[in-house]
């Protein structure tokens, strides 16, 4: 039984200290959708998705007013995109994109992402294709969000896949000019992605999900920097027993949301995400949690090895709330999302190279960096197979979400608005990475991937 202590702890997190259920996603399968003529394909997804969710907004608005608690975003997530229009006999998969966008905005959710490739190990003649879209498709459409996994701790590093991922988010950014490369904040790479992320920009849903299930993303910097100021000073033993605490608590929370949101949409309930997904707003900062840990600023000594005490002391907290726990789970650092990320950035204190570094030990990867508009393609396709080596080497998720602000240089300001937020402009490393992304072909798969 819930105490009356319990009960107006958890008010207070709510109330005073941001917690909120981020998105409530819906997964849906169109594998059902395929077919030979593109057009009666589209129609099929467009039909599929408002049937499946055409209550989910409402439902995910009902829960948030009968039991108090926040629900930010409501958001689908479908199959990767490639494997459904492969089956059509088109060179142009735009409109697949634009029949996405069509049903999201008919439902009313925030985004749907699904716009998908998975390329790790080689491309299909679907999913070259659909990758050469996607400059086209993030300009035409909303709402729609694509990733492309280009690596895996099984498969290696498709860096082929790489070269050309680099040319195709500059060319997004060039399509999306007029509103400060914004086509680049909908598009992720990844290396290790995983089937039931309900977060965006790389959800999508897995072959290996059901035909429709309901996942939750939880978020709660701001009741993790509460809890910790009440243990200012103390060894990092408290530290990470006290995060652990709350982080069962925000877990529960979630849990309570996904089972009430399956039973009302009479569809399965996936998992439970426990990220710490920050926003702009102050308060809601992963960065003020590491600060508060005892660092003058994020980015500085001592970042990492916070990171690293948090992202675990998260997850710990997080499985011994749900047996459903899933998607990526852990602390997300992007840097126009967080107000005291951008605050280091700003100051100089917080470079790409230290960003890279933090990846090693926390969830995703480097997400919503704004860098120079002349940065070369190249160089971002290097930026992409650093990451993707982490997470092969380590056999976790990791992405890169990187814009590359047409006509901005350093110490200019992208602002987007939302969640998405607003990034200072970072300095780059300089030195040419042609002739190494040049060379394509495959990154090896490590030693450890040989498990059978």
């Amino acid at each position: 039984m819930l105490n009356q202590k319990e009960i107006l702890s958890t008010i207070a997190m709510i109330d005073q200290q941001h917690l909120d259920i981020r998105t409530i996603t819906m997964g849906i399968s169109l594998l059902s959708c395929c077919d030979p003529d593109a057009k009666k394909a589209c129609d099929k997804i467009y039909e599929k998705i408002t049937r499946y969710a055409e209550k989910l907004v409402k439902t995910g608005e009902d829960i948030q007013h009968e039991f108090g608690i926040p629900i930010v975003n409501k958001r689908i997530s479908v199959t990767p995109m490639a494997l459904v229009a492969g089956a059509s006999e088109t060179e142009d998969y735009v409109p697949f994109a634009m029949a996405l966008d069509r049903a999201a905005k008919t439902c009313g959710v925030n985004f749907i992402g699904g716009y998908s490739a998975l390329v790790q190990k080689g491309m299909t003649l679907a999913d070259e294709k659909l990758i050469r879209s996607i400059p086209e498709a993030m300009d035409r459409t909303e709402l729609v969000c694509s990733s492309i996994n280009v690596g895996s701790t099984r498969a290696g590093i498709n860096m082929d896949a790489v070269k050309l991922m680099g040319h195709i988010i500059k060319d997004t950014a060039a399509r999306t000019a007029d509103r400060d490369g914004l086509g680049c904040a909908k598009l992720v790479v990844f290396c290790n992605a995983v089937e039931d992320n309900p977060f965006m920009a790389g959800a999508f849903h897995g072959v290996g999900e059901p035909e429709c299930e309901v996942h939750v993303g939880v978020s709660g910097p701001g009741v993790v920097q509460h809890a910790l100021q009440s243990v200012h000073g103390q060894p990092f033993d408290v530290v990470a027993e006290t995060v652990k605490k709350t982080a069962f608590r925000i877990t529960r929370m979630g849990q309570l949301v996904a089972q009430e949101a399956s039973a009302r949409l009479g569809v399965p309930f996936g998992i439970v995400d426990l990220s710490l997904a920050p926003t702009p707003a102050v308060g809601d900062s992963v960065a003020a949690v590491l600060e508060e840990m005892g660092l003058e600023s994020v980015g500085g000594p001592g970042t990492t090895a916070a990171l690293a005490l948090l992202n675990d002391a998260v997850k710990k907290g997080g499985v011994m709330a749900s047996s459903h726990v899933g998607g990526l789970s852990g602390a997300f650092i992007p840097v126009s999302e967080d107000a005291g990320m951008i605050a280091a950035a700003e100051a100089g204190r917080l470079t790409i190279e230290k960003l890279e570094a933090m990846t090693c030990v926390c969830s995703v990867g480097l997400d919503m960096i704004a860098v120079p508009g002349d940065t070369p393609a190249e160089t971002i396709s290097a930026i992409i197979a650093d990451e993707a080596a982490i997470g092969m080497i380590n056999n976790k998720t990791t992405a890169v979400r990187i814009i590359p602000a047409p006509g901005k240089q350093v110490g200019d300001t992208v602002a987007f608005g939302g969640l998405l937020g607003s990034a200072p402009v970072m300095p780059v490393n300089r030195c040419s990475a042609a002739e190494f992304i040049a060379r394509g072909g495959r990154i090896p798969a490590p030693l450890h991937s040989l498990k059978n």
